[in-house]
């Protein structure tokens, strides 16, 4: 569990939409609505229509003194009092929920499973997320997330854990077969735990008002502010508009206006700089095309596109050299576009708000999965060939291509440990370990070897060898050993 950020400046925080009492408070962060649910709860008036036998006029009287004596105070939460029955799973997952018009959403997981669920019309992405943790049994460690896939221009972005999941609906055309995605995303607050790892030093600029040497603890603290920021900077590809395959390499500076390029070299003169982009009324999404069908000049696209519907037209196109620039801009851009509601959003887990606790196991039932002590998967199941068990852990994806690996991690966050292994395409008799480290994609043979009549399995040319995959997943789990970093968590394709 990571630590918070040592000493936010309070005036990071995002002014409340009421207005402060005092100048001193007015920095503070607005009140979660969460905490808002514990106000103690008036009892309602009671209706005309529902009152007991008249009273007499004696007791009328003083009945009148006891109401001038105590002001009537209207209940602010009514719908939370109309029945004593009311259900404590909707209460607690969705607090936000006043609106009593529902919506039914479709939500799909990686295996093509989908479950539809009503939900009220302000209910937020972190909502629908715990609801599906609880639903399933899954174990809520905060990285589940709620993604938005566009597969006729080969698009997709994470929703943030704040954003109203009927909102991003709307602006869906009703041509278009959109999806949500609920999967995890390991990387979804990973540059609050390893700023250094997404910061590198020849992107990032300080301001003329900042004077030596800070820290990647200090940008991300500069990022929250709303006084100042660091500037990001650096070439990028961008796409011409009106032009299929004309892409021309441009050096970009991103500020807390928008993004820039710049029409003379890397001058960041004023009058060399030329608007590219802003944030407010658009989404940031990554390419999952690849440069064979998208044209574009690397496999490290992202682009702009209004929140509203629209065509590829629309659509402002940008590449990277390679993928640490590519997440560089991206998490910039994050921060500088929801400031410190994204922190927020990170540190709400840790605040007890998270609906299932990260110790909670699903139960078990026949031939379902369970956690042994290394934190692998086992099966309940024991009629399985110890040869062939490991086809039925969760990291293992048989008869997938290298390509296909490679988007499972891409797609379930770029943090060093995330793991998988696969059929070898090359070699039929071997395996393949693809794994995350330093925001690259490596990928080791492991080699059967038959000794004195029996079968082991090395990464190290039989150094260290062991009788199944599974030992080996386990060893590596808990020992780096030949690979770059340990193997922390595993790609599975979930269902729903």
């Amino acid at each position: 569990m990571a630590a918070p950020l040592p000493h936010l400046p309070r005036s990071a925080g995002r002014a409340a939409e009421t207005p402060a009492p005092s100048q001193e408070s007015s920095g503070d962060l607005a009140p979660s609505p969460w905490l808002a649910q514990r106000a103690p709860l008036l009892p309602p008036a009671v209706p005309h229509s529902q009152a007991g036998p008249r009273l007499r006029p004696d007791r009328i009287k003083k009945k009148e003194l006891d109401v001038l004596a105590i002001p009537s105070i209207p209940n602010p939460f009514p719908e939370l009092c109309c029945s004593p029955l009311s259900s404590v799973l909707s209460v607690s997952l969705l607090p936000k929920a006043t609106s009593r018009k529902k919506q039914v959403i479709k939500v799909y997981s990686e295996d093509d499973t989908s479950r539809a669920l009503e939900v009220p019309g302000d209910v937020t992405a972190r909502d629908v997320c715990q609801l599906l943790i609880l639903k399933n049994h899954y174990i809520d460690d905060h990285s589940w997330t709620l993604f938005e896939h566009l597969p006729r221009i080969g698009l997709e972005r994470m929703i943030e854990d704040h954003e109203l999941v009927i909102e991003v609906q709307s602006n869906w055309g009703i041509e278009e077969e959109n999806r949500l995605y609920f999967r995890k995303n390991y990387a979804k607050y990973e540059f609050f735990k390893h700023p250094m790892n997404y910061f590198p030093e020849h992107m990032v600029s300080l301001s003329s008002e900042t004077s030596g040497m800070i820290g990647h603890t200090q940008i991300l603290q500069m990022f929250l502010s709303s006084s100042t920021y660091p500037e990001i900077h650096g070439y990028l590809h961008a796409k011409e508009q009106g032009k299929k395959s004309s892409w021309k390499k441009l050096y970009f500076l991103l500020r807390r206006s928008g993004l820039y390029f710049s029409t003379k070299g890397t001058s960041k003169e004023p009058r060399h700089l030329q608007f590219f982009s802003e944030f407010s009324s658009s989404d940031m999404y990554m390419s999952l095309a690849g440069k064979k069908t998208s044209g574009t000049p690397a496999n490290y696209g992202f682009c702009f596109k209004p929140n509203k519907a629209g065509g590829v037209r629309d659509l402002k196109q940008l590449c990277a050299d390679d993928e640490q620039s590519r997440t560089c801009w991206m998490t910039a851009i994050r921060l500088l576009k929801y400031g410190m509601q994204l922190y927020q959003n990170y540190m709400q887990p840790y605040q007890g708000r998270g609906g299932c606790s990260s110790l909670t196991i699903s139960p078990m039932r026949k031939g379902c999965l369970r956690l042994n002590t290394h934190g692998s998967p086992t099966t309940s199941q024991s009629t399985t060939s110890s040869v062939a068990i490991h086809r039925t852990q969760l990291w293992f994806h048989h008869k997938i291509s290298r390509d296909e690996a490679q988007r499972l991690i891409l797609q379930q966050g770029l943090v060093d440990g995330v793991f998988l292994v696969r059929d070898s395409q090359s070699n039929p008799k071997t395996f393949v370990l693809s794994m995350s480290h330093g925001l690259k994609i490596k990928h080791f043979q492991i080699v059967p070897l038959e000794d004195d009549g029996k079968l082991f399995y090395t990464l190290d040319d039989g150094h260290t060898r062991f009788t199944d995959l599974i030992q080996l997943v386990e060893f590596y789990q808990l020992n780096k050993g030949v690979l770059p970093c340990k193997l922390k968590h595993y790609c599975a394709r979930i269902a729903l």
